[in-house]
């Protein structure tokens, strides 16, 4: 296989298992300090390719510019509140997620 053709399948396989779940489903990972927030303006695949890949420089950018995030108590408590629905996507040991426009309406 080629790079080009690796790159390829890891896209695909990453987009069939991002899902919609809602943060109350995410409370265990959040609590272990194992979820990480994409914001808006990175790419949810790009940023967990990187992860993936150990491209520690990629992913220390995102850091620096708060593209990339731990999940701030402030922040769980209103996705808690909202009951939102979140894109997420599982890069041992980290839980991915990024803010849809749909939030649930019951808890």
């Amino acid at each position: 296989m080629t790079e080009t053709t690796d790159q390829q399948a890891l896209i695909a396989r990453l987009n069939s298992e991002t899902a919609k779940i809602s943060w109350l489903e995410l409370q265990k990972h959040y609590a272990s300090g194992n979820v990480l927030v994409v914001r808006p303006g990175a790419d949810l695949i790009k940023v967990a390719i990187a992860l993936h890949l150990d491209n520690t420089a990629e992913v220390q950018a995102w850091l620096a510019d708060g593209l990339l995030a731990e999940v701030s108590d402030q922040q769980a408590l209103v996705w808690y509140d909202k009951n939102k629905l979140l894109w997420a996507l599982v890069i041992p040991p980290f839980v991915l997620v990024q803010e849809t426009e749909i939030t649930q309406q019951t808890k």
